[in-house]
């Protein structure tokens, strides 16, 4: 027992022991905040840099302390309780596993273990510890403020319909439809039916949608207020109208079309960010579409015992924040596999050689970004269907293979500024012909691209370390 104490004082505090020089109501608090977590235990007799000193105990002291712990929490605690002496000093541990149904309380305040330090639960964060413990959700429940009136007939037609065509059977009658699916509940229609079928658009699914020239400018917006399945196609609409589809050369043979961010991969995300989206906080989602870059904002956290570090290395167990919600939208395809999502989102990227989206917790929500690559890959020439300029002037070519043929080719203004430049400095990037012209890096790029397509100019070297090579004059 003592080599075990002594590793367990040279540890120090954690989620899952806790140091006291004596039993107080602070003792009480811990163990309910380990009753809410995994389980721990407190070390009375000794101090937090873990000094051993230990404690003086009467013939009552421990019945009491367990009558206490008892009579203050809801539901009531019974800890273990183990005497030990170490280095002559008497030491008591109180030892706590997880409550099976929380949470638990301590003078009608919830706490739950986080490191070292006891957290306060707020209101949603008891109820949300509530529903996980009986594995349900906040979508399950009856929606107190709607009724069947409220609900759209023809949009639970399209979803049964939709759900038909995947193969899997479901009533003809949309009330035994709702009740398969948990979205009929004493009666009353669940805060999931009226998210998925709800008639009008309403602020408790507002979605802001924005495109920006930067962090401050912003060229267009819109706001979609529908139901949650509408709105997965109204946000991939609203990218797609802001990102540039680009056709795929290889020589001059026509091969195939795709966007600038993988389509797939982002309506993955939209999913997700629909799905987990915590619908009890006043603060909307949010689209934030950039030159260079997509944000996803939702309202709702990780929870608490998954990291950033668990989701990227899909070392996870899927756990929808609205399980009804979730179950539909499996079912109606728009959700593949649980739990899947964000490994699928990672690899869409990376098959496309491109920068690895970026999740993080912000802000009470959690925010998805996903970026352009700094240099799209010079290996294809690309050409995007919106040029956004028109041809202004026709440069005559000079003669380079034959001294009788002659070239024509339409340039912009811009095209013929990025030319000019390349021909002056082989070696300029496009973040300093951005600085010189006065227009976006991309857009540098974009139109390096048309050159290249035009014949004029050839890559000489790798993207870091090569060159521009003039073809044509």
């Amino acid at each position: 027992m003592n080599v075990n104490i002594q590793h367990i004082l040279q540890q120090g505090e954690g989620s899952f022991v806790e140091f006291k020089t004596s039993y107080n109501e602070e003792t009480i608090e811990t163990l309910v905040a380990f009753a809410n977590a995994k389980g721990g235990a407190v070390y009375i007799g000794v101090a937090d840099n873990g000094d051993v000193r230990g404690v003086k105990l009467g013939k009552e002291s421990i019945p009491q302390w367990i009558n206490e712990i008892k009579t203050k929490t809801e539901p009531f605690l019974i800890p273990d309780v183990e005497l030990i002496l170490y280095n002559e000093k008497q030491l008591v541990i109180l030892t706590i596993a997880e409550y099976p149904i929380k949470p638990v309380s301590f003078k009608g305040r919830c706490y739950k273990r986080k490191g070292k330090s006891n957290h306060l639960l707020s209101i949603s964060e008891v109820v949300n510890l509530h529903l996980q413990t009986i594995n349900s959700s906040w979508d399950a429940y009856p929606d107190p403020f709607h009724s069947e009136k409220d609900i759209s007939l023809e949009k639970i037609q399209a979803a049964m319909e939709v759900i038909r065509k995947n193969g899997i059977s479901v009533s003809d009658n949309p009330i035994t439809f709702l009740m398969k699916y948990n979205l009929l509940r004493d009666s009353k229609i669940t805060n999931a039916s009226y998210l998925l079928f709800k008639k009008e658009g309403t602020l408790d699914t507002t979605i802001e949608l924005g495109f920006f020239q930067n962090e401050i400018i912003i060229k267009d917006t819109a706001r979609t207020k529908s139901d949650i399945i509408t709105q997965v196609y109204q946000v991939i609409d609203f990218v797609k109208k802001h990102i540039n589809k680009e056709l795929i050369f290889k020589g001059e043979a026509y091969t195939t079309e795709r966007w600038q961010y993988p389509i797939e991969a982002l309506r993955e995300i939209v999913v997700n960010m629909i799905v987990h989206r915590d619908y009890r906080s006043s603060a909307d989602s949010v689209v934030k579409v950039f030159p260079k870059k997509i944000e996803f904002y939702n309202p709702g956290k990780l929870p608490d015992d998954m990291s950033i570090e668990d989701l990227l290395s899909n070392n996870y167990h899927s756990n929808p924040r609205n399980k009804v919600v979730a179950d539909v939208f499996k079912d109606m395809k728009l959700i593949e596999k649980y739990g899947s999502g964000i490994k699928r989102i990672i690899d869409y990227f990376i098959a496309e050689n491109m920068p690895a989206p970026e999740f993080r917790n912000i802000s009470g929500g959690f925010m998805v970004t996903v970026f352009l690559p700094e240099m799209e890959n010079e290996n294809e020439v690309k050409l995007t269907e919106k040029p956004t300029e028109k041809p202004t002037e026709k440069p005559t070519e000079k003669p380079t293979e034959k001294p009788t043929e002659k070239h024509t080719e339409k340039l912009s203004k811009n095209q013929y500024k990025i030319f000019d430049l390349i021909e002056q400095n082989p070696r300029a990037t496009s973040e300093e012909i951005s600085n010189i012209i006065g227009i976006r890096a991309d857009t540098v790029r974009n139109n390096i691209l048309k050159l290249k397509a035009k014949g004029l100019i050839e890559r000489m070297g790798p993207d870091k370390g090569g060159f521009w090579k003039i073809v044509k004059d």
